[in-house]
């Protein structure tokens, strides 16, 4: 299977691609507005898995080409920016691509992170209007560590919650999400629970900051 992170470059981009590339056998592309940039990220991705035994190829492209190229298009972009990025690669989406979200609407003031969801409800909500009517969108990777998830040297042991109304959709995406050594993906139910899910961010980043130690922590479900 071929993903595309769209924004890849960013930290959650970087986490996604790294395991994807180090544990699996999925072909990784790397997208961004700027296509140099993205070059330039698969590259390096290319070089640190390398680093850790693992020969394999990441490319990169424009957003719109990356997306073109793939089957699962993950949208590892802020929250003000999915709906632009949606509208960039739109004609490049068909019915048998899935649409992936992992961003979560979080502001910060001076008690802490908060969550911030769009009129939508949720950003995965939001995702899912303004994709195209055949495209399957589903919620994922929302409280992951990106920071833990780019340190290929960290166990994870941690779990992913899973949301989408197109429930083919979903069993792909926990099928990737589990082909991550370490992680577990967790059926949540519709995008309708999605603004509960997504406001776990900013809990575990108030959490981290306040605790010595649990810089990139995650959660585990028992």
């Amino acid at each position: 299977m071929r993903i595309a992170l769209l924004g890849g470059t960013g930290d959650i981009g970087e986490g996604l691609a790294l395991r994807w590339a180090l544990h699996t056998q999925h072909d990784i592309v790397i997208g961004s507005r700027d296509p140099d940039a993205a070059h330039d990220a698969a590259d390096g991705y290319t070089e640190t898995v390398a680093d850790h035994g693992r020969e394999r190829k990441l490319t990169g492209f424009e957003n719109a080409m990356a997306a073109d190229r793939a089957d699962v298009i993950v949208l590892c972009v802020p929250p003000y920016h999915v709906a632009d990025t949606i509208d960039s690669v739109a004609d490049k989406l068909d019915d048998s691509d899935v649409l992936v979200t992992p961003a979560a609407g979080i502001k910060r003031d001076d008690g802490g992170f908060q969550s911030h969801a769009p009129s939508a409800g949720s950003v995965t909500a939001l995702v899912a209007d303004a994709a195209p009517d055949d495209v399957p969108v589903v919620g994922a990777f929302h409280n992951l560590a990106a920071g833990r998830l780019a340190d290929l040297d960290a166990e994870l042991g941690i779990d992913t919650l899973v949301v989408a109304d197109d429930d083919s959709a979903k069993r792909r995406v926990i099928a990737l999400a589990e082909d991550i050594d370490g992680l577990r993906a967790l059926d949540a139910g519709g995008i309708g629970v999605a603004a509960e899910i997504e406001s776990l961010t900013p809990l575990l980043l108030n959490v981290a900051q306040n605790n010595e130690g649990l810089r990139d922590l995650g959660v585990r479900f028992r």
